[in-house]
């Protein structure tokens, strides 16, 4: 178990005063606890005596009132110093994870789950912060009172009442283990089937266009309903157990009071015991009911926070597969000389190549237009390029430099590229543009969203440049979220652009518009355009056809469509197509 918290040792020894001074408060509102069973006891036994007058009354009065003060001052002490030091954690983890997460390489996400992710970004930490936070309030609890609680009960009432009120004491410490072990199993259950239900309110909610679409609301209720059922089932599951448990220990407790009550009470008829010592020694039992309950929570509390922690240590001992190398250099500026020799790559877990044998020439200043039929490689091409992956074969080049030897922070920072997805931020028009920027001046941003022939867009909303677009852009068009991506790629001033297939859904006078602009912005420097569109790619300089991971044409429009080949048939069926929407 503390293996697992081992990755916090460097936590704990910045912040050890903080964890023992808060150690000093929580025992000095332990032994406070502890002096009002004594002052009960004099009380009771002056009074029984009838010693007792009005100054002592408040005497007594003002020992209580005073012990009650410094109980509240010292409980804000402990609190501020512990639960607040375990808040301090759960911010650095928390960030730690978030940043360790953010330099993992893409093919991680491939095969992780956002939904788990999110689980361990929130529950798993919150269980880690609760076993180093009140976890430990309630193991010094749990120590100190049940060593002084029952001490002064031996010494200072009758043994063999201290021994038999105890008896039952272990039961509770026991129970609660057995139930804590259980309950903390359903709790599992409950978050498992809760993060079900979340990744389906996600997929939902992301997707809420293709669900209406496909007119799928009532089938999306029904599977809600049941994911929602299945939570409901799993609380009620742990519920019932918390009802059994809950009676259960006061059940037991209650025999302590019971024999406290009938032999107690005996001892102090025969006078073997004062009253006031009856009354002590009750106040003294009921402060040990509670550490006998911690005793089991706490080990159960441990193990939620232990396998959490662990849980957490799994995606923090994850390498990112694609890092810089040892001789890795930053390159200020570039050419933009692109060069493919004999590249070949499959993806992890698969047997199947991607790309075969490429070798492509990208001369500084030229455009370079890549087409082939869905599931042929095209965008394979670009994650190479921007090194997401490492090839298994061959090499890549830029200045004929490999980008194995560029720091990858450099490489990645001279490439402009819009992806297929044309992914937007939930924030205004304007800081997604200059999301790429640590600086951006207004005129800027602008000057680049009339490249990508958005700006006249932007200006007719109401807070133009100011809007406010929903996750994922889900208010915007797809062509204006495809132009506003291409802006944001331009604005890094890049010597290396990529398109990746980023004009599809804009119509044909648009994306000449957008393509003529960005030939005039990207002279002299390398662009690469992948497309499923012969209109887009028809005036690059050269032009790959891609199938099954080989290129299997290249030349410019005219000589591809010369040769008669793949190219030739996906050009004359485009036309096809074009003509049939034409007459419709």
């Amino acid at each position: 178990m503390i293996e697992n918290f081992k990755t916090l040792k460097y936590f704990f020894i910045e912040h050890k005063w903080a964890y023992i001074l808060g150690v000093v408060w929580l025992i000095f509102v332990d032994l406070l606890q502890l002096l009002l069973p004594e002052i009960l006891r004099r009380f009771t036994d002056d009074l029984q005596a009838n010693v007792l007058g009005s100054q002592e009354i408040f005497r007594y009065g003002l020992y209580v009132l005073i012990i009650g003060f410094l109980l509240a001052f010292f409980r804000f002490l402990w609190r501020i110093y512990i639960i607040g030091t375990s808040k301090k954690l759960e911010f650095e983890l928390r960030n730690k994870l978030f940043s360790h997460l953010l330099t993992l390489s893409t093919n991680y996400f491939n095969k992780s789950k956002t939904g788990d992710l999110m689980a361990h970004a929130t529950n798993d930490i919150n269980a880690v912060r609760a076993a180093l936070g009140p976890g430990i309030v309630m193991i010094i609890d749990a120590i100190f009172i049940t060593i002084i609680a029952t001490t002064m009960m031996f010494l200072t009432t009758d043994v063999r009442l201290t021994f038999l009120a105890l008896l039952p004491l272990p039961f509770l410490a026991f129970s609660a283990l057995r139930f804590g072990k259980t309950i903390n199993q359903r709790f599992r259950m409950v978050q498992e089937s809760f993060s079900s239900l979340t990744e389906t309110v996600q997929e939902n909610l992301s997707g809420i266009r293709v669900v209406k679409t496909f007119v799928q609301e009532e089938p999306e209720i029904q599977k809600f309903a049941e994911k929602n059922q299945n939570v409901f089932n799993k609380q009620m599951h742990l519920i019932r157990i918390f009802g059994l448990f809950q009676p259960l220990i006061f059940f037991i407790s209650s025999l302590s009071y019971l024999i406290v009550i009938v032999y107690g009470g005996s001892l102090v008829i025969n006078r073997h015991i004062s009253l006031g010592d009856f009354i002590a020694f009750s106040t003294y039992l009921a402060l040990l009911i509670w550490p006998m309950m911690a005793a089991g929570w706490v080990v159960n509390m441990l193990q939620r926070g232990s396998a959490s922690m662990a849980r957490i240590n799994t995606i923090l001992s994850q390498e990112p597969e694609i890092i810089d190398g040892e001789d890795a250099v930053e390159l200020p500026e570039i050419r933009g000389d692109v060069r493919f020799d004999n590249v070949s790559f499959k993806f992890p877990d698969s047997q199947e190549y991607a790309l075969k044998n490429v070798n492509l020439e990208i001369p500084s200043g030229s455009t370079l237009g890549v087409i082939g039929r869905t599931g042929s490689g095209k965008s394979t091409v670009a994650s190479l390029l921007l090194h997401l992956f490492e090839t298994n074969e061959g090499t890549i080049t830029i200045d004929d430099k490999p980008i194995e030897t560029i720091k990858i922070r450099s490489l990645r920072d001279h490439i402009g590229y819009v992806d297929q997805d044309s992914f937007l931020f939930s924030t205004t028009i304007a800081k997604n543009i200059a999301f790429g920027v640590d600086e951006a001046s207004e005129d800027e941003i602008r000057r680049v969203a009339k490249i990508a022939q958005v700006h006249e867009n932007i200006v007719d909303f109401p807070k133009g440049y100011e809007t406010f677009v929903g996750e994922r852009g889900v208010t915007l068009s797809g062509g204006q979220k495809q132009r506003i991506s291409i802006a944001r790629a331009l604005i890094k001033n890049p010597q290396i652009l990529i398109l990746d297939d980023s004009l599809s859904a804009v119509d044909t006078d648009t994306e000449e518009k957008i393509l003529h602009h960005l030939s005039a912005e990207m002279k002299d420097k390398t662009s690469i355009v992948i497309a499923h569109r012969i209109s887009t790619i028809k005036d690059c300089d050269n032009i790959v056809v891609i199938d099954e991971g080989e290129v299997i044409e290249e030349g410019t429009h005219e000589e591809l469509i010369n040769r008669r080949g793949l190219y030739t048939r996906l050009y004359e069926k485009q036309l096809l197509e074009e003509e049939i929407s034409g007459e419709e």
